[in-house]
């Protein structure tokens, strides 16, 4: 991405401040990663230290995309996710998006996107399993939380595309001239969320261990047993498991697809505290389980 993306922003348009584009297999710097907070953090305090209108980073082979706002706020890619379907389902009423399960709960609750007629398919994570989903759906965009955007006719062509997520981000600011990126995500309604965490856990163990979380969180919704002091509302089991209690409050537990990790999400629309609970109970559930190593990062 670093070789191409300042060359195309800048035929666009836009004046770039680059940053760590000087291409080096050894990543001096830190990981390449939209979702690592590292590399986040390293964004915003770049778009504070020069006044910018907004951050964007890619991963090394440029197909994920990282946000960073003008005030120097890192936006989770879900959260970019809600803003770019509420900006594109104004142009293409009635849509169908599809989000990953990691995703912000937004995606269905959003008044924004009930009022453009939106609709939304939470699906399985990985980036074969969302492309495949936004063909069959004939969805007009698919989001994944770690930064994979597949934008489909008649904005896309069906992949992601981390340059083509930073096009769709300018031209959203573009269309609403009046406010900034900031103002923008201040529009969404205020969730707390985590950044994605993922503790170790050995690849030919992982796979047990979620399945032995799901049938867990399955036991306790039978018998009634509560989460955060809440009923359990809802179980998703399309990969791993996302449980859901009365205020939507939620946390998920999945395998990593391509790493020896397991992923964990939480996510509260009523309150900082609660999200964090929810993180304890999920981790308790998952200590229960001595193959479950230290978080790469957390709350």
């Amino acid at each position: 991405a670093g070789a191409f993306a300042p060359a195309m922003l800048e035929r666009l348009g836009v004046e770039v401040i680059p940053m760590d584009t000087e291409l080096d297999w050894n990543f001096p710097h830190y990981n390449p990663n939209p979702e690592d907070l590292e590399m986040l953090h390293a964004m915003a305090a770049k778009v504070r230290e020069t006044g910018a209108d907004v951050g964007l980073g890619f991963d090394g082979d440029g197909d994920r995309c990282g946000v960073v706002d003008n005030n120097g706020e890192e936006i989770f890619a879900d959260k970019i996710g809600v803003m770019l379907a509420r900006d594109l389902s104004k142009l293409y009423p009635n849509s169908t998006f599809v989000v990953d399960v990691k995703s912000t709960g937004l995606f269905a609750t959003d008044p924004g996107l009930a009022a453009n007629g939106a609709k939304t398919d939470y699906w399985k994570t990985g980036h074969s399993y969302i492309k495949r989903r936004v063909t069959d759906l004939k969805a007009l965009a698919g989001f994944e939380k770690s930064g994979h955007f597949f934008f489909n006719a008649p904005v896309g062509r069906g992949y992601d595309d981390g340059l083509l997520t930073a096009i769709h981000v300018l031209e959203m600011l573009d269309r609403n001239p009046a406010k900034s990126m900031a103002d923008l995500y201040a529009d969404l309604p205020k969730t707390w969320g985590s950044p994605t965490m993922s503790p170790h856990c050995d690849d030919e163990k992982k796979y047990g261990v979620v399945d032995r979380v799901i049938a867990r969180f399955q036991d306790m919704q039978a018998k009634g047993e509560k989460v955060i002091g809440q009923a359990i509302r809802d179980l998703v089991t399309v990969n791993g498991v996302r449980v859901t209690v009365e205020d939507g409050t939620w946390g998920l537990v999945r395998a990593s697809s391509n790493k020896p990790e397991l992923v964990v999400v939480v996510e509260s629309p009523a309150s900082e505290s609660n999200m964090r609970a929810m993180f304890k109970a999920v981790d308790d559930v998952l200590r229960e389980n001595p193959e479950v190593g230290a978080y790469n990062q957390t709350i």
